[in-house]
């Protein structure tokens, strides 16, 4: 059984509450088509069980399939540094289907970044240290491709349909 390492902790970004009695982890590619396809299930979990979770995500650009993975990695942890992570996040998600080496900087300025210091940011070593500290994460938890999900801890085993499904089941 595969357990996330680290645990949860301030340095990831999360949505929800503390207090929150299941935890989803995933690890995702921005670039990748099964996280695209999971990014609205994904949604719709914290629409339906609101305060019973809390999700944080991890970078797990999976460099050799995806051309941009690693630089829309770059662009979110880079938006982080001005509080705008699930801004950058969803707004990646969203425009998956035209993701290029120009997008980013076009994402940071519809959701309101300083472009100044996104451009000083993206290059900054902190930023890409973010990146590979949370691919390692992914690595030493077990993730075999993306999107891998961890529920309080332990690698669930399915997508991000069976998480929505197994989710309901226990907390019906």
């Amino acid at each position: 059984m595969s357990t996330l390492k680290p645990e949860v902790s301030s340095h990831d970004h999360i949505q929800g509450a503390a207090s929150a009695a299941i935890t989803i982890v995933e690890f995702g590619d921005y670039q990748c088509p099964y996280c695209g396809d999971a990014y609205p299930i994904v949604k719709e979990i914290q629409d339906a069980f609101g305060d019973q979770i809390r999700l944080a995500f991890r970078n797990f650009p999976l460099q050799e399939s995806h051309e941009f993975a690693y630089g829309a990695a770059v662009a979110a942890e880079a938006a982080a540094l001005q509080d705008k992570f699930w801004e950058m996040h969803d707004a990646l998600y969203e425009n998956q289907y035209r993701i290029n080496a120009d997008l980013f900087e076009e994402l940071a300025e519809t959701i309101g970044l300083d472009l100044e210091r996104f451009q000083q940011d993206v290059e900054a070593a902190n930023v890409k240290q973010k990146v590979e500290a949370d691919f390692e994460s992914g690595v030493r938890s077990g993730v075999n491709g993306t999107p891998s999900f961890y529920v309080n801890g332990t690698k669930f085993d399915g997508n991000a349909s069976d998480l929505y499904q197994m989710l309901k089941e226990s907390t019906s």
